[in-house]
């Protein structure tokens, strides 16, 4: 295995994230959700697995931190979450997850490993990624945080391999046992960490109740108190996202949209 050698520090610090994240639109946004939840309230619910898991990639405080969007990055929520923590928001490519896996790791690794999460893991803590950025860092191919439903929340690779992406199964149950199998396949080191849940079912709704209340903001995240205000109060927002914008947002709309998430906080 190829590692680090110089200061340990330095080499979590070459260790990027990127979280890959549906706009909170709602129909479109936790899908399976929505005969319990409604529409509005899976879109809801969205927004705030979207703003954990943004909370936790800039907490773990490893490499840039990178947040994919689709099926634009110009929706309001995605705008107001770079405007209120500085997050870059680069738009996923077409084709299915795969693809968009492929993609995220053929131009970020240049850069250095690579740590890829969805929204859907509101268990995931820095603490995880400090884990997964350490194996990459002393030498580990891939790593994995596998899911309870047969995929995984997490992967992590020093370098792009497509091997692990194109033309595999998604949504099943075999994801993780297929990557495993092409894993084996390709001659990499693979680091699997313990098994965590999503929320994707009505019966995880109870147990990320459970999750939240014991995680508050104030206590889970090193964020300051005025930017996690701001992005919570985004969901008093009602703002209507226009699916054929594909100029960039002007720099004056998005300060005036965080702004305006910011004065109604502290209206509140």
């Amino acid at each position: 295995m190829v590692s680090f050698q110089d200061d340990p520090d330095d080499g979590l610090r070459r260790v990027q994230i990127a979280v890959l994240a549906k706009a909170p639109i709602a129909g479109l946004a936790k899908t399976r959700l929505i005969p319990h939840l409604g529409p509005q309230g899976a879109a809801r619910l969205q927004r705030r697995l979207t703003r954990s898991a943004v909370r936790c990639a800039l907490d773990a405080e490893l490499g840039a931190v990178t947040l994919w969007c689709t099926p634009h990055a110009q929706h309001p929520f995605f705008v107001a979450l770079q405007c209120t923590t500085g997050i870059t928001c680069l738009v996923q490519s077409s084709g299915d997850l795969g693809d968009r896996m492929h993609t995220a790791f053929r131009l970020h690794c240049t850069q250095g490993p690579l740590l890829l999460i969805g929204t859907d893991c509101p268990a995931l803590r820095p603490s995880h990624l400090h884990k997964a950025a350490r194996a990459l860092s002393d030498g580990e191919d891939a790593v994995f945080y596998p899911a309870e439903d047969g995929g995984y929340v997490l992967v992590g690779l020093r370098r792009s391999r497509p091997a692990l992406f194109l033309g595999m199964r998604w949504s099943t149950s075999e994801v993780m046992s297929d990557t495993r199998v092409r894993a084996q396949s390709q001659g990499l080191s693979v680091r699997e960490f313990e098994t965590l849940w999503e929320v994707d079912r009505p019966t995880d709704l109870a147990r990320l109740q459970h999750c939240w209340a014991a995680t508050p903001a104030h206590a889970a995240s090193t964020l300051d108190r005025r930017r996690i205000t701001a992005l919570s109060s985004l969901d008093s927002i009602r703002v209507h996202a226009d699916s054929s914008v594909s100029a960039q947002v002007p720099a004056s709309s998005s300060a005036s949209l965080a702004t305006a998430a910011l004065n109604l906080e502290e209206r509140e």
